[in-house]
């Protein structure tokens, strides 16, 4: 507890008289000042107790008095002691008046006790609560860093918001909120979110304060680098006092220590990753488990989905930003962390990111959310295989590669393999090789229509779409079917090809939908 006037009164050595202002002396006292200049306010930083014997004041003056007691309660001084049997036998009636007008607390200090027995007081109570805030704050340390070894984060979340007497809560890098306590905090945390992601934006380490004098709450970064890993938060009512100040300097330590894995171990665990994530694509998923052991759980089982992801070829991304894989990464740890869901992150370079994640899980959804919100602004395309079996991931992998082959043409953020099975093959014709093709193999068709001696392409089109039918074909383009009959083997003559074919039926009919009946310009 911090000294006040009402512990100094209370001092039996001292014998100290309450004058005025009997009602504040609960008022805490930062420390002991004596002085008899007329003005000492700007000597004065505020929460001291003033000490004075009036040698330079008229302090039987009411207006006087008045002036100078507004003074000094303008400038914080939370208690004037007026020392009695110096230059006055008792404190004079105005200094008594002016104190209680303006509320503050006045002391009567008897001859017998000195200034200096005021100060020594004040200063071993000072010292003796800070003694008391640093043991407190190594006990909370102490407290703290053993629930972290036994127990993990969220224990020390829970120690640190007990030992500030408020709230607490960790947040991953993306702001999501990992851990709360106690429990009705984890709402008014993910309130916090925004002013956890403007975090991030700073370099660490960074720190804000946010909310009112009721709800006081301050943001602390996380992470041993320039770059953000995460983030802690602490509500109180009131600003921290120095043992909750070392207790939070100390969760901010355990908890950098417990999300911050030494790049030694990251670059470990990266190596096992390539080498599991082979072994699955050679079909070896037993041994692929043998060498995993634990560390990545059930997910080496079916069902699961593997992510092949690669910055857009032609992203307008800020050189000093954060590389557009290392955030899709992060991303999706996150979410893995958030549900104590595993995954297997393994980046190829600087150009690929594959990942390996339980089909519906967290992580599977952190994918679709960041391609929905982020991914294209952060220039990356990503493939996503159907779910599959430990067998069959070599299988995944062609999925999503292909998924990503076509992300890359249509410019989209995510393409998920099971949309290329269900679909028609037609929208995958809408690439320039492709209709290259097509219009060097119908080119020749198009310059003999526009000559204007037949329509070979639109009965070419009828004919095909009518399966061969002469009759059919015939009327729908309104001639006979001896007029179609020519038109088709002027078809073959001009083209070199039979159309007895299935071959050259089929990609004849490809060309025209990949044309769209018009010759490329």
């Amino acid at each position: 507890m911090p000294l006040t006037l009402a512990s100094l009164v209370q001092h039996s050595a001292l014998k100290l008289t309450v004058r005025a202002g009997e009602d504040r002396l609960e008022t805490p006292v930062r420390w002991a000042h004596s002085s008899e200049l007329a003005d000492p306010v700007p000597y004065m930083e505020g929460g001291e107790l003033l000490m004075v014997t009036a040698m330079k004041l008229d302090a039987e003056n009411p207006e006087a008095m008045r002036r100078y007691v507004k003074r000094l309660s303008d400038a914080g001084v939370v208690g004037l002691a007026f020392a009695v049997g110096v230059n006055y036998d008792e404190t004079p009636q105005a200094l008594v008046d002016a104190a209680g007008d303006e509320g503050l607390p006045l002391l009567e200090v008897p001859r017998r006790t000195p200034f200096l027995a005021i100060a020594k007081a004040v200063s071993a109570a000072v010292a003796a609560d800070q003694y008391r805030a640093v043991t407190a704050g190594f006990e909370a340390q102490r407290e703290m860093t053993r629930a972290a070894l036994a127990e993990g984060p969220a224990a020390v979340v829970v120690r640190l918001a007990a030992h500030v007497d408020g709230w607490a809560a960790l947040y991953d890098a993306s702001g999501a909120v990992l851990a709360a306590a106690p429990d009705w905090a984890a709402r008014r945390a993910a309130r916090l979110t925004p002013d956890v992601q403007r975090l991030r934006e700073r370099a660490a380490p960074a720190s804000a304060v946010v909310g009112g004098t009721d709800d006081r709450v301050e943001l602390q970064s996380l992470g041993s680098g320039r770059r953000v890993r995460g983030a802690l938060a602490v509500g109180t009512g009131a600003p921290l006092g120095t043992a909750e100040r070392y207790a939070v300097h100390s969760a901010i330590a355990l908890l950098t220590l417990t999300t911050e894995r030494s790049r030694s171990l990251q670059a470990a665990e990266q190596r096992l990753g390539v080498a599991v994530l082979r072994m699955m694509l050679a079909g070896e998923p037993d041994h692929a488990r043998a060498v995993a052991g634990d560390l990545y759980g059930g997910l080496l089982d079916a069902p699961f989905r593997l992510l092949i992801a690669e910055p857009a070829p032609q992203a307008d991304r800020d050189p000093a930003a954060e590389a557009p894989l290392g955030a899709l990464a992060e991303s999706l740890e996150a979410a893995a962390a958030s549900t104590g869901e595993a995954v297997l992150a393994v980046p190829e370079g600087n150009e690929r990111l594959v990942v390996l994640a339980g089909d519906g899980g967290a992580v599977a959804g952190a994918c679709e959310t960041y391609a929905a919100q982020e991914a294209e602004e952060a220039g990356v395309m990503i493939g996503l295989s159907a779910p599959t079996g430990p067998i069959a991931a070599a299988t995944a992998y062609k999925q999503a590669e292909q998924a990503l082959s076509v992300a890359r043409r249509r410019g989209r953020a995510l393409v998920e393999h099971e949309e290329l099975a269900a679909g028609s093959v037609l929208p995958l014709l809408a690439d320039d090789a492709v209709r290259a093709f097509a219009d060097g193999m119908l080119r020749a068709l198009y310059e003999h229509d526009a000559t204007g001696r037949g329509d070979l392409v639109a009965s070419l089109r009828a004919w095909l779409s009518r399966h061969g039918q002469w009759d059919a074909a015939a009327a729908d383009l309104g001639v006979h079917r001896h007029t179609l009959r020519y038109r088709m083997r002027r078809v073959e003559e001009i083209l070199g090809r039979s159309l007895d074919d299935p071959d050259v039926r089929m990609e004849l009919w490809l060309a025209l939908k990949a044309t769209g009946g018009a010759p490329t310009p």
